[in-house]
């Protein structure tokens, strides 16, 4: 097997926002740290992601001095990550999930409202309140944060650029929303991983990950098109979904870095 390195980290503090690329990350149970902690719920309580409000690609989030800062256009708002927040709990869903989020601040929710022009708020999702994976890929009593449904996702370079060979127009992998990305091995042997180590941290690959209209959305843009989903459709779908990379679960709870050695079996 050709040598297999992490070559990008990323984090998406608030749900469906743009990413942040990392040098190094610690991974915690329900994913890396930061990642899809908030994200923005509507007047009636329903989480908010792109494939509804693609103009949510359009926010721009980047860690500063501890914070977490976000720019929509002219306009930007900053977030300590040791936040107080609004101590009422609101029940919302993450797809079948229940969920127990807090409201973070009224200027924060008033902020992103004026930002999209229609009510909405920021929530958290507080480290200590419980979301299960599904019962059918617990390994140990895992859990995710707010992300769709697993606390990690990893892709590798050669699956992207194997996709992008059958694009007229090549995508980059910010399309498709990885934490985890890595170069070497073969196109696609991600969706194979069982137990493998980035570094000295070990993992479960438990599924792979079905896609969604999402990957459709430039993120730079936030305007629709029909690719990728139209290309994969024709050699990566089954039972109904289209496959792009692997969903994973964290075995270990250290510290991962740009450049860790990644290990399969």
């Amino acid at each position: 097997m050709a040598d297999l390195t992490l070559s990008e980290i990323w984090i998406y503090p608030v749900k469906s926002l743009g990413g942040i690329r990392l040098k190094s990350s610690v991974v915690l149970a329900k994913g890396l740290r930061y990642d899809r902690r908030w994200m923005l719920i509507d007047d009636q309580g329903n989480f908010m992601t792109q494939r509804t409000h693609p103009k949510m690609a359009l926010f721009r989030q980047s860690i500063d001095e501890g914070q977490l800062s976000i720019r929509h256009q002219d306009r930007s708002i900053r977030l300590s990550f040791t936040h107080a927040v609004i101590d009422v709990p609101i029940e919302t869903k993450v797809w079948d999930d229940s969920v127990k989020v807090m409201e973070v601040s009224k200027e924060h929710s008033e902020w992103f409202s004026e930002s999209l022009s229609f009510p909405c708020r920021m929530v958290s999702f507080p480290e200590k309140n419980s979301r299960p994976v599904d019962a059918r890929y617990n390994i140990d009593n895992d859990e995710v944060s707010l992300a769709d449904g697993f606390p990690f996702l990893i892709i590798g370079e050669a699956s992207l650029a194997d996709l992008n060979r059958k694009l007229k127009n090549p995508l980059p992998m910010n399309r498709f929303r990885p934490n985890l990305v890595f170069m070497g091995g073969e196109a696609y042997e991600e969706d194979a991983w069982r137990a493998f180590r980035i570094g000295k941290n070990r993992f479960v690959g438990v599924k792979p990950c079905g896609r969604c209209m999402v990957t459709t959305i430039n993120q730079d843009t936030a305007e629709k098109g029909r690719e990728p989903l139209a290309t994969l459709a024709t050699y990566r779908q089954r039972d109904g979904n289209v496959y792009f990379g692997q969903n994973v679960i964290a075995i270990d709870h250290g510290e991962i870095f740009e450049g860790d050695e990644i290990t399969v079996g």
